[in-house]
């Protein structure tokens, strides 16, 4: 276990009556790329919410960049960076300033994300844009500062939530470029999308269905364990035998 950015054991979620995680099980090792997947419904947003220490689980453990999610919820923030499509970036603040504040709830210094900052900009084409509010940045530029905002601070473990929604192709490619880079640099990434295609581009994969992991492996390996052309075809075997929606 002590390789493992991420080692999860029976990690279970309800609410009331209703089971929104049961009993999941398992590791994701230092760099990988994971991809974590399953319909709306399926319970991939309540995992990774206690794996971030912000859901406490109903049973089972879990454990973070070392730490334990139960018994130092708050701990396991100081060591993660988190995306998400729906909310990232403050629309009315600028690039520099969203950069500093995140960096600053992280815990860095302001030497040091004077510096960062400046070279993080000039990497990714944005220093002249660095006083431009955010609200005005198209899409593929938020998706991308947001990113690199994520993993500011070099965090153990980077979660990422539906990162790539409604951006262009093209973009989407580079942003997984991006994603290689840190996983490059050690950095662990968990990662949730609905595209099919982007599972390809991860380590491994799995795959949920209502409350339970119903796959896991790496995509060639579930092509051919299910005897399908593409992830999408997994997918569908797997995810047209599940019995709840939200």
């Amino acid at each position: 276990m002590s390789e493992n950015a991420i080692y999860a054991e029976s990690l279970t979620k309800r609410f009331g009556s209703f089971t929104a995680v049961d009993h999941i099980s398992f590791s994701v090792a230092k760099g990988e790329i994971f991809g974590f997947l399953g319909a709306n419904g399926a319970g991939k947003t309540t995992a990774m919410r206690m794996l971030c220490g912000l859901s406490r689980p109903t049973s089972g453990r879990a454990v973070v960049a070392g730490v334990d999610i139960s018994r130092r919820p708050e701990d396991v923030k100081r060591h993660i960076g988190y995306m998400s499509q729906k909310f990232s970036l403050y629309d009315d603040l600028t690039v520099s300033e969203n950069i500093t504040l995140f960096a600053g709830i992280y815990g860095m210094k302001e030497k040091d994300i004077a510096r960062k900052s400046r070279d993080m900009l000039t990497r990714l084409g944005l220093y002249g844009e660095r006083d431009t509010l955010v609200a005005s940045l198209p899409l593929g530029w938020k998706q991308k500062l947001a990113f690199s905002s994520a993993v500011f601070h070099e965090p153990a473990v980077v979660f990422l939530d539906e990162p790539t929604g409604g951006v262009d192709p093209v973009t989407r490619r580079q942003f997984w470029r991006m994603i290689y880079e840190a996983a490059e640099r050690g950095i662990t990434v968990f990662v949730t999308t609905h595209y099919m295609d982007e599972a390809e581009y991860c380590h491994r994969v799995s795959i949920m269905v209502d409350g339970h992991i119903s796959a896991m492996g790496t995509p060639s390996g579930l092509k051919a364990e299910y005897g399908a052309g593409s992830m999408d075809e997994v997918f569908y075997i797997l995810a047209r035998g599940a019995r709840r929606s939200e």
